[in-house]
C-alpha cells in the first residue's frame, strides 16, 4: 500500500517534522493508556464495587417481602440501614423516576447503571446527580423504595483527576521536549543558513556546534567552503595573470600596426581587438563569482541606471515595466554585468531589447526580451554552458564572442542563490531571459 499521498500533508521544515515525530507518539500513548485505564481498570473496579453495593440493596429490599406495611419495613430494616449507612424511604408512584440520570462528565456512571439493572431486576431507576450522593429506586410490594447512600461506594473517587493529571504532565513533558529539541536543531539550522549564504556568495562566520554528527557535518562544510574559495581564487589569479601577460604583446602588436599602412593594418587591428575582447570576457568570467560583496540596495534603481547607461551607449533597449519596491542583498557589479550581457546579446542578435522587473516578497525577476531568432528549446541548457556558441540559432555574423555571455549571467544568478531561465518571448518572438533570485 502506497502512502505517497501523505507527503502533501506533511510539514516541510525539519523543526515541524521533528515536532510531529515527538507529538504523535505522545498522543497515541495517551490515548492507549486512557482507553486501557477506563475500560480495563476503572470500569472493572466500578463494576465490582457496584455489585457489592447492589447485594446490600437486595438485602434491604428483601425485607419488604416479609412485612405488611411501610412502617414495619422501616422498623425491621433499621439495623441494616444503620450498619450499611443507607437511608431509605418510600415515595409515591408518580414521583418515583423511571429514567436513569447521570452527569455527562461522570466517566463511570454508565457502568454503575448497567450493573445495577443487571444485578437487581427490581431496580426502577438510578440517579447519579452529584459526586456525593447516589439514589436507587427499587420496586417492592409496598411501593417504590428510594435508597440513598454515598456515591463513592460505587466507583473510585474523582476518576477524572487521574486523567487530568496525566494530561497535564504529558503537556509539560512535551513542552520540555520541544525546548530540548529546539536546542538540538539550532546547530543544524545555523549550518543550513551558512550553506545557503555561501550558495549566494556570502561567507558568513560559522563555528560547528551541537551533537557529534552535526559537528562532523559542520567541519566538512568548512573544509568544502575553504576548498571552493581556494579554487576560485586560484582560477581568478591564473586567468588574471594570463590576461595581463597577453596584454603586453597585444599592445606591442597594436603599436607596430599603427606604424603600418592603414589599409593593410585594418584587418590585423580587427583581429587584435577581437583577441582583446576575448581576454576581457575570460577575465570577467573568472572573477565573476568572487568580485564584490553583497549590499542592501534597491534593484529597481540599479536596473533603471543600467538600462539608461545602455541607451546612452547607443543600444536600442527600453525599460517597459517595474513592479514592486524594496531592497535586498545583491552584488551590484555582478548584477550590472549580467544585465549588460543580456542586453548586449539582445541587441546583437535582434533589433531591440525590452527589460522588465518584478519584485515580490518571495523573489526578484529581471527579464530581457528581444526580437531575434531566439534559442531552440532543446539547446537552452547547452547555451548557458561556458564556451558554447550556438551559430545556427544565433546570427554569428552580427557579432563575435567566445560563448561566455550567458554563462556569466547564469554564474551570477547562481552566486545569488537564483537561476537563469531561458524561453521564448511572447511579445517580441525572440529570446526571453529571466534572472530569478529568491529573497
Amino acid at each position: 500500500m502506497s502512502f505517497r499521498w501523505l507527503k502533501r500533508y506533511m510539514p516541510r521544515s525539519l523543526y515541524a517534522r521533528a515536532a510531529l515525530i515527538l507529538a504523535v507518539p505522545m498522543v497515541v500513548v495517551l490515548l492507549v493508556v486512557s482507553v486501557a485505564f477506563l475500560q480495563r481498570h476503572l470500569e472493572d473496579v466500578t463494576k465490582q464495587m457496584t455489585l457489592t453495593v447492589m447485594r446490600e440493596m437486595h438485602l434491604i429490599a428483601s425485607v419488604a417481602d416479609r412485612v405488611e406495611t411501610q412502617q414495619q419495613f422501616i422498623a425491621s430494616a433499621r439495623p441494616l440501614l444503620g450498619g450499611l449507612q443507607v437511608r431509605a424511604r418510600f415515595v409515591d408512584e408518580d414521583s418515583a423516576p423511571t429514567e436513569d440520570r447521570r452527569r455527562r462528565i461522570d466517566y463511570t456512571g454508565h457502568v454503575v447503571i448497567e450493573t445495577a439493572h443487571e444485578a437487581l431486576e427490581a431496580t426502577r431507576s438510578v440517579a447519579l446527580v452529584n459526586t456525593r450522593l447516589a439514589a436507587i429506586y427499587v420496586d417492592t410490594p409496598l411501593g417504590p423504595l428510594e435508597l440513598l447512600f454515598d456515591r463513592r461506594r460505587l466507583s473510585p473517587a474523582a476518576p477524572h483527576q487521574l486523567i487530568v493529571t496525566m494530561l497535564f504532565f504529558a503537556v509539560l513533558m512535551t513542552w520540555i521536549s520541544f525546548l530540548y529539541m529546539r536546542n538540538q536543531l539550532r546547530p543544524i539550522m545555523r549550518l543550513a543558513r551558512a550553506a545557503e549564504a555561501f550558495g549566494r556568495g556570502n561567507a558568513v562566520p560559522y563555528t560547528p556546534s551541537g551533537a557529534i554528527e552535526v559537528r562532523v557535518a559542520g567541519h566538512a562544510f568548512l573544509d568544502m567552503r575553504a576548498r571552493i574559495e581556494r579554487q576560485i581564487e586560484q582560477r581568478t589569479l591564473m586567468l588574471s595573470g594570463v590576461s595581463h601577460d597577453m596584454r603586453t604583446p597585444l599592445t606591442r602588436m597594436r603599436l607596430t600596426l599603427a606604424m603600418m599602412d592603414e589599409a593593410e593594418a585594418a584587418p590585423l587591428l580587427q583581429d587584435v581587438d577581437e583577441m582583446q575582447g576575448l581576454l576581457d570576457a575570460f577575465l570577467d568570467f573568472a572573477r565573476n563569482a568572487s568580485e564584490g560583496t553583497p549590499e542592501r540596495l534597491d534593484p529597481v534603481a540599479l536596473v533603471r541606471q543600467t538600462v539608461e547607461d545602455a541607451r546612452r551607449a547607443g543600444q536600442s533597449v527600453e525599460l517597459v515595466s517595474c513592479e514592486g519596491e524594496g531592497e535586498m542583498m545583491l552584488r551590484p557589479l555582478d548584477i550590472r554585468r549580467a544585465l549588460e550581457n543580456l542586453i548586449g546579446n539582445a541587441v546583437r542578435y535582434g533589433s531591440r531589447a525590452e527589460v522588465s522587473l518584478a519584485l515580490t516578497e518571495r523573489f526578484l525577476r529581471i527579464r530581457v526580451e528581444d526580437d531575434g531568432p531566439g534559442i531552440p528549446a532543446d539547446r537552452r541548457t547547452e547555451a548557458v554552458k561556458p564556451f558554447t556558441r550556438l551559430d545556427p540559432a544565433r546570427n554569428q555574423d552580427r557579432g563575435s564572442g567566445v560563448g561566455l555571455g550567458l554563462a556569466i549571467v547564469a554564474d551570477t544568478a547562481r552566486a545569488h542563490g537564483g537561476s537563469l531561465r531561458l524561453g521564448q518571448s511572447e511579445r517580441l518572438g525572440g529570446l526571453c531571459a529571466d534572472i530569478v533570485i529568491g529573497r
